[in-house]
């Protein structure tokens, strides 16, 4: 069994503001604008790839942020949201991996609490704080770089790292994270190979976790990754590239097993 888990955003799925020609097709719809689209290209990919590996999205979205995805090839079998925190299947939420999930941040709940104290203070925030269902905390900022330092000076590294995408700033428990999510699912279903594919820092530990790692070219800190990353190597979309990427993977480890 393949298992590909996969970012979404900007890995598989742009913005409205990211520029991927007009050939392209709306997923998610919020309060009524089209904002997040996928090439036509990387749709038709998708459901080769659907029916050729598990194709398990691997997003920070919370369920509600998820469920406003349509990428055109029905309700996948499995699903990490939350920053792995919650598994979907079927996309029904699994009560035993939340739960567990939970146990693994038990320690940690202090430093969360701490992370929103100081992010409360903060003069350059310009969002509200949200602690997702105990899993991690979120929020944006002016000045995301001054924003993760703070937090880094103040909470217990060895416990939670803090991150920056953008203007999004992120708290979240090291027992919590894609990484943590892929190898308990790896577990769970047996899988004997896993590939994954990101596109920033926090997909980190996600495409470290994999058998093979697909990133872009321009991934920061690349140095931060394994033997097991593959960069693309060519102009054009993201998402097309891995997809392609993981048919090639399907197909010759077909061949071998011939």
């Amino acid at each position: 069994m393949i298992i590909f888990n996969t970012d979404l955003d900007n890995t598989m799925i742009y913005s409205y503001k990211h520029d991927i020609g007009e050939d392209k097709r709306c997923v998610e719809i919020y309060q009524g604008r089209e904002v997040s689209f996928v090439t036509n290209k990387t749709a038709r990919l998708l459901k080769k790839v659907s029916n050729e590996v598990v194709l398990v999205p691997t997003t920070t979205r919370t369920l509600e942020q998820y469920d406003r995805i349509d990428l055109g090839i029905g309700t996948p079998k499995y699903a990490l949201v939350c920053n792995g925190g919650v598994l979907l299947v079927d996309g029904e939420e699994d009560d035993d991996w939340y739960r567990e999930s939970l146990d693994r941040v038990a320690d940690c709940q202090e430093e969360l609490a701490r992370a929103e104290r100081i992010l409360e203070d903060d003069k350059n925030r310009t969002f509200e704080i949200r602690n997702i269902r105990s899993l991690f905390v979120f929020t944006k900022s002016s000045e995301p770089e001054l924003s993760v330092k703070a937090l880094r000076d103040a909470l217990d590294t060895e416990k939670t790292d803090v991150f920056y995408n953008g203007v999004k700033v992120y708290a979240v428990p090291k027992a919590l994270g894609k990484g943590a999510a892929v190898k308990r699912l790896r577990e769970r279903l047996g899988g004997d190979y896993v590939i994954s594919a990101g596109d920033s820092e926090f997909d980190v530990p996600l495409l470290n976790s994999a058998d093979t790692a697909i990133a872009p070219r321009d991934f920061p800190e690349p140095e931060k990754l394994g033997q097991n990353a593959v960069f693309m190597d060519k102009e054009g979309i993201f998402s097309e590239f891995v997809l392609e990427k993981v048919l090639e993977i399907a197909e010759n480890r077909r061949a071998n097993a011939r």
